[in-house]
């Protein structure tokens, strides 16, 4: 499946300046198949090694003699190493002692490889005390399929272009088609295993079935990652995440996860389902200015899924509550589409992600985004309502900012505000972050 990270690879792969490339992300995001992938189509030989649970790697990095380690690598892979023609990957390579450490030399040391690791939990090993070579990595983050790639994979090219183009009468014709696969996304999400079974077999109970082996991974990997006094408490959040999202106020509340719950209780479980890539955190500020990151309060935040296919499995949301009528629109107080643009978004290069409630939380903006040196202000409606009085209000009291309205509306301009289709929030988002400089 063609995913937008391989055009970020093959940048590396130019780079003068390359260094050992970190790719980061979550479980089953597709991060060891598109490296595989992408070493297949541009270099001549491809050298994969899995570190975990592997007696030939346990050693491997007792000192840090580049040579050696390179004579090695090709002599249990049984392949030549070639400068700029082979890459060579390691997966799961926070398992090895050592071994992140060890990128740091061939940076110094030997430039001239192509060296690219990954790990299912390599972010909780970055975070948990691993040796990490500081400036002698390029890294990289890899996310579930957003909508575009989606339709990709479903093989919809003809209907790619209009939306990457922002053609919005050609959009506007296409309405119908548009919905019935944003809703069709919706309940498959972005796993790539899932999307590629659902583009070969249209097989629902499959989808949920891939679905929930994904959820017991990450569950099994709570139990033998997570340090036990947090393992209980990882398992709270994660299980909270569908209550909290179904509320009119999305913040996240402590008290709903356990009564009587303080911040300092779940601040660790928070940060290792973070670190893992399984949530996203999206902060609070307290005005509209760049850099947004100035003005956050960092206490007050909402957390959403990494994918809101899996929202759909964890929450039990029988399928044809998502894929038959308009019910995922209009119900469960929007979570579905809140969830689904911010998994749009935290695809956009260089763009920093927050919300915005006033003193008494009488008026929410669902995200502030800044983008391309801008500030854009963007309110979801999980259906065709119009309405938009907080962001009115807001727009009103910082008149230099132009609103997003994202809704299963048609696209419609107005002086202070853009009405763009659900189904076209990453390249509106980028066309309005240009016209607007």
């Amino acid at each position: 499946m063609k995913r937008r990270i391989t055009e970020e690879l093959r940048k590396w792969k130019g780079c003068n300046n390359r260094k050992p490339l970190i790719l980061l992300g979550a479980r089953q995001v597709g991060k060891t198949y598109i490296l595989r992938e992408f070493g297949r189509t541009e270099y001549k030989n491809v050298v994969y090694i899995n570190c975990d649970d592997n007696e030939d790697i346990e050693n491997l990095f007792f000192n840090y003699d580049t040579e050696r380690i390179i004579r090695n690598l090709s002599a249990i892979s049984g392949e030549n190493i070639v400068p700029g023609e082979t890459l060579v990957i390691l997966d799961e390579i926070q398992e090895v002692e050592r071994g992140l450490h060890c990128l740091k030399y061939f940076s110094e040391k030997a430039p001239e490889y192509h060296i690219a690791v990954a790990g299912s939990l390599l972010g909780i090993a970055l975070n948990g005390g691993t040796s990490f070579p500081v400036g002698k990595v390029d890294i990289l983050y890899m996310y579930p399929m957003d909508f575009e790639e989606f339709l990709l994979a479903m093989n919809k090219e003809a209907l790619l272009k209009p939306l990457v183009e922002c053609d919005w009468d050609s959009v506007t014709a296409l309405h119908s088609s548009y919905e019935e696969l944003l809703r069709q996304y919706y309940f498959v999400g972005g796993m790539p295993e899932v999307v590629a079974r659902y583009a070969e077999n249209k097989d629902i109970w499959e989808v949920r079935r891939i679905q929930e082996t994904i959820l017991a991974a990450y569950h099994n990997d709570v139990s033998k990652h997570a340090i036990p006094q947090q393992v209980q408490r990882i398992n709270q959040v994660w299980n909270s995440i569908p209550s909290q999202l179904a509320r009119d106020n999305k913040k996240f509340i402590f008290g709903a996860v356990k009564k009587g719950a303080r911040a300092a209780d779940f601040e660790i479980a928070i940060q290792w389902l973070i670190d893992a890539g399984e949530i996203y955190k999206v902060s609070k500020i307290t005005k509209p200015a760049i850099p947004l990151k100035f003005y956050e309060d960092s206490s007050s935040f909402k957390l959403f899924m990494l994918d809101c296919g899996l929202l759909g499995a964890l929450s039990q949301t029988p399928p044809q509550q998502i894929l038959i009528g308009n019910n995922v629109f209009e119900e469960y107080k929007g979570a579905f589409s809140e969830n689904y643009v911010l998994q749009q978004l935290m695809t956009l290069p260089q763009t920093y992600i927050y919300y915005y409630s006033n003193a008494n939380s009488t008026a929410e903006i669902d995200f502030v985004v800044q983008c391309h040196d801008k500030v854009i202000p963007i309110e979801v409606k999980a259906e065709e309502n119009l309405r938009a009085k907080s962001l009115r209000l807001f727009v009103g009291n910082n008149p230099k900012l132009h609103g997003i309205r994202f809704s299963m509306a048609q696209y419609r301009q107005q002086d202070w505000l853009t009405n763009i289709p659900l189904y076209a929030v990453r390249s509106g988002i980028i066309r309005m972050a240009v016209e607007e400089n």
